[in-house]
C-alpha cells in the first residue's frame, strides 16, 4: 500500500541512502572513465541498466510503501549502518579500481587487501545484506523478499561475467 507523502524514519533513511548512492555513482563514473582511458575493458555492460532499475526501484518502493509511522527495529538499523561500513571498506580497499561496472584493467594486479583477503565479491555480500535488512528494519518483509530474489538473479549473472573477466588475471597471479 502506498501512503500519503509524509516523512518518517524510513523516508529519512532512504533519502540518506539515495544521497550516498548518488555520490558513489559519481565516484564510480570517474573511476570508470579513468580505467577505460588506461586500457580497461568493460564486460557485461548489457545488464548494467537492470541494476540501476533494481536499486532505484528498491529505494522508491521503500520510500513510498513503508508507512511514515513505521517504527524502526533499531538493531536492524544498526546492522544496516554496519553494512555501510562494509561498503566503505570495500570502496577504500579497491581505491581507484572501484566502479559499479565490470571494468578489467589487464595489466593491473588483483586487489588482495581489505575484505578481498578473505572473500571474493565482498561488495555483493554487502549489497545483498542491505537489500534485505533495510526493509526488514521497518517490517517490510515483502520488499525484502521480492528485492532479494531479484538481486540474486542479477548477481548470479553478474558474478559469472565478472569471474570470466578476471579469469586471465587470476591465472597470471
Amino acid at each position: 500500500m502506498i501512503h500519503e507523502l509524509a516523512i518518517g524514519w524510513a523516508q529519512v533513511i532512504v533519502l540518506l541512502v539515495a544521497v550516498q548512492r548518488i555520490a558513489e555513482t559519481r565516484l564510480a563514473k570517474r573511476n570508470t572513465q579513468r580505467l577505460l582511458a588506461e586500457g580497461g575493458v568493460e564486460h557485461g555492460a548489457g545488464h548494467y541498466p537492470l541494476f540501476y532499475a533494481l536499486h532505484g526501484s528498491w529505494l522508491l518502493v521503500l520510500f513510498l510503501a513503508v508507512p511514515p509511522s513505521a517504527q524502526p527495529i533499531w538493531p536492524l538499523v544498526a546492522l544496516f549502518v554496519a553494512l555501510q561500513c562494509g561498503r566503505i571498506w570495500v570502496i577504500a580497499s579497491l581505491g581507484r579500481f572501484w566502479t559499479t561496472r565490470i571494468i578489467s584493467l589487464p595489466q593491473a594486479p588483483l586487489v588482495r587487501r581489505g575484505p578481498y583477503r578473505w572473500v571474493r565479491h565482498p561488495n555483493y555480500w554487502v549489497v545483498t545484506g542491505e537489500i534485505a535488512v533495510l526493509p526488514l528494519a521497518f517490517g517490510a518483509w515483502w520488499i525484502a523478499g521480492v528485492y532479494t530474489v531479484l538481486n540474486a538473479a542479477l548477481l548470479t549473472y553478474r558474478i559469472r561475467m565478472e569471474e570470466a573477466a578476471l579469469a586471465p588475471r587470476r591465472q597470471g597471479a
